[in-house]
């Protein structure tokens, strides 16, 4: 797979809770541990559903009569996603489990990164569509490679950053991570919208 086509499906992986609660851990207590627990429980699952779909093959898009019908489908639930996060842009919150990342342990962030990156709706669309499309392409699945270390890289970039800027990004977090909070149905409208146009190429 080109870069050209990696990138995007990494940021569709990584834009919304998923960077942000990379944000929140590596501003977190035990930020190293936090960091490190997050990026590689994530490294598990996306691999994991990329094998799988890899070994399915077209299975898990169906095949080639019914993907048509699949394309309308996703277009058509994705747009209703867009409306309903547009019409409830006042109420919106981020989830309650954000509230526990300051304190989060390695344990904690483990768990978030396997559960968050592996079975997030449209992170399992990506790393579905990664799989199948090697698998359906004769194409060896080495090649998703790429796509998974960008897509960890992605999320290990706030823990890098305190590493290597030190207080410098230690102030410049927080501030990415409160407007990502104040603005998350911007940012979910963004993945969206750009996941349909995947959809749609």
């Amino acid at each position: 797979m080109s870069f050209a086509t990696i990138l995007p499906l990494a940021v569709v992986m990584v834009a919304g809770p998923q960077l942000l609660s990379a944000i929140f851990l590596a501003t977190s207590r035990q930020w190293r541990r936090n960091s490190l627990a997050y990026v590689v429980g994530a490294s598990l699952s996306i691999t994991a559903i990329v094998l799988l779909a890899y070994t399915l093959g077209g299975v898990a898009t169906g095949g080639s009569e019914s993907r048509p019908l699949l394309t309308v489908v996703i277009v058509v639930a994705l747009l209703a996603a867009m409306v309903h996060t547009y019409l409830t842009r006042e109420q919106s919150e981020p989830p309650s489990w954000m509230g526990k990342l300051e304190r989060a342990s390695p344990r904690f962030s483990f768990r978030l990164g396997f559960l968050l990156l592996g079975f997030f709706p449209t992170d399992i669309l990506t790393s579905v569509a990664v799989g199948s499309h090697l698998a359906s392409n004769d194409l060896p699945v080495t090649d998703s490679l790429g796509f998974i270390g960008l897509t960890l890289l992605f999320i290990a970039l706030p823990g890098l950053a305190v590493l290597g800027l030190g207080e410098r990004a230690e102030r410049t977090l927080p501030t990415i991570r409160d407007w990502m909070n104040d603005n998350a149905w911007v940012v979910n409208e963004a993945v969206l919208a750009f996941f349909v146009v995947l959809t749609l190429t």
